[in-house]
């Protein structure tokens, strides 16, 4: 009786292990990026910006061919006929404003001449004073000798060369701003909550260390340059740069207490990381959820009054295709559809993740040479057996982001 008592223990002990150890089979149900983007319509209507480009030659292997033909921009000079029409479209698609981009004036001036010329051409046109403008500057660290690497502090902490390393440099920089506010003093230069707008392109790359309390924050730099606009009568929005795929705690002190605003870097250009591609709408969604929540979650140190935290901005694109700069890249471009269901999907995107100054940013009008334009293509002069898109993207453009439309 002792031993079938202590067998039936053992019988028991083993059904409970046996019975413990049986998983549950896994579904796809529990996977966290098993969802598909709702449709989000509009309650507001959102500050929608577009990136304007110019180019000096127009690439073959370009896609599309837009509805106003093909075109160049010698020297940054747009033909008038063809602003008018941009802006026109622009207009069409309630885009509030065109986004130009410019080169350092001090450390770049021929560059600078061709940039500044393209923003004239849009400030020329006979249309102009229907639409806005913003502009967007780029840093490029080489010019004002800034490194990110090297260079240890006491605790073995790689602080790089930051700019204030030259002074000359630094002067430049600043000097830089108080060019482009030329511009700013434009009647229909764009604001956001009553202040100038001002976008900093690689704005993670921008190394200064001029605060002993606070090692390795940009704080007093940007102080700086608010300071010398100010004085010439302009008090700024700044929105900084983030790198694509990339998190804001990376870069806190670059940002924090620094500028008012992040957006991130051309998402699609995903770089043949293949998740990336195959399951994009869900990753850019959880990716851009993330960087919204982290950079609202900080103080914004009293750079807008009334406004307790940074804002996060998405940018979106209507595609990429890696192709037409380089035929023989094997990284996978972002197919176009006839309808523009990608650029819907990112347009939703977009809007589940705006913050409360509801900015977005579309990159682009009109990069053809990259595939992320909006601007209009006309379909019977593409001979490259594209999936025409017409107008459907200025008109999804418009009903995404308005109400009422």
């Amino acid at each position: 009786m002792k031993h079938i008592f202590k067998y039936s223990w053992l019988v028991l002990l083993a059904c409970i292990l046996f019975s413990s150890c049986k998983k549950k089979a896994a579904s796809i149900n529990d996977y966290f990026l098993n969802y598909t983007i709702p449709d989000v319509p509009p309650t507001v209507d959102y500050l929608v910006g577009s990136v304007y480009y110019s180019y000096s030659s127009w690439l073959a292997a370009i896609s599309y061919v837009p509805t106003v033909g093909t075109y160049n921009s010698t020297g940054g000079l747009v033909p008038p006929n063809i602003m008018q029409a941009h802006i026109a479209d622009a207009l069409s698609a309630k885009i509030d404003y065109f986004i130009f981009t410019v080169r350092s004036p001090t450390q770049e001036a021929n560059n600078y001449k061709t940039d500044s010329t393209t923003v004239t051409s849009f400030l020329n046109a006979s249309n102009s004073s229907s639409m806005h403008f913003a502009l967007s500057y780029t840093l490029t660290v080489a010019d004002f000798g800034i490194t990110n690497s090297g260079n240890p502090d006491a605790n073995g902490i790689n602080r790089g060369i930051p700019i204030e390393a030259n002074p000359v440099k630094l002067a430049g920089f600043y000097n830089d701003f108080k060019r482009l506010a030329y511009f700013m003093g434009k009647s229909n230069y764009q604001k956001v909550n009553g202040k100038w707008l001002l976008i900093i392109n690689h704005a993670q790359d921008l190394n200064s260390n001029m605060d002993p309390n606070n090692p390795g924050s940009d704080a007093p730099l940007y102080a700086q340059l608010r300071k010398n606009l100010s004085d010439l009568g302009f008090d700024v929005y700044i929105i900084g740069e983030l790198n694509q795929w990339s998190v804001p705690n990376n870069y806190y002190y670059r940002f924090q207490n620094c500028v008012d605003a992040v957006y991130e870097y051309n998402m699609v250009d995903n770089q043949n990381v293949l998740d990336r591609f195959y399951l994009f709408p869900q990753e850019c969604d959880q990716n851009f959820a993330y960087c919204k929540q982290e950079l609202e979650s900080w103080p914004a140190g009293g750079l807008t009054p009334g406004q307790t935290q940074l804002e996060f901005v998405p940018e979106i694109q209507a595609g990429y295709n890696y192709q037409i700069t380089n035929a023989s890249s094997v990284n996978l471009s972002v197919p176009r559809t006839a309808n523009g269901s990608f650029f819907r999907t990112y347009t939703n995107i977009a809007k589940r993740n705006a913050s409360k100054s509801h900015l977005i940013i579309i990159d682009s009008f009109n990069d053809f040479q990259h595939d992320t334009q909006i601007e209009p293509a006309d379909s019977s002069t593409n001979t490259k057996n594209f999936p025409p898109y017409g107008t459907n993207l200025l008109d999804i453009t418009r009903t995404e982001f308005k109400v009422g439309q």
